[in-house]
């Protein structure tokens, strides 16, 4: 079992950047494959990027192509987004997400392991 712990979010201008970190607990992190995810007002949750258990293998969605970096460090057990060039349609609840299934996970209900989620605003 993991506990996912995530920081990092607040209000930001347009064109910022924020950097989510996520902590996890446990002795396997290497084991998980990782995710963030973000959920808008009134919107389904949604993938935004993904990592593999050795990080080699990266995921991202269109919209956040180019601006977002997904990067884990298993020896500290953490993951990182780094965000920049954020958007107004940036803002959401990000979380960040674990699973022992290996490979790329983009569908939450591929995951078993949740934080409580750190808000992200963007003003324009």
């Amino acid at each position: 079992q993991v506990q996912l712990v995530e920081s990092g979010g607040g209000l930001v201008q347009a064109g910022g950047s924020l950097r989510l970190s996520c902590a996890a607990s446990g002795r396997t992190f290497s084991s998980y494959s990782m995710g963030w995810f973000r959920q808008a007002p009134g919107k389904e949750r949604d993938i935004v990027a993904a990592i593999s258990q050795g990080g080699g293998t990266t995921y991202y969605v269109n919209s956040v192509e180019g601006r977002f970096t997904i990067s884990r460090d298993n020896a500290k057990n953490s993951v990182v987004l780094q965000m920049n060039s954020l958007k107004p349609e940036d803002t959401a609840v990000y979380y960040c997400a674990a699973d022992r299934q290996p490979g790329i996970l983009s569908m939450p209900g591929q995951y078993a392991y949740w934080g409580q989620g750190t808000q992200v605003t963007v003003s324009s």
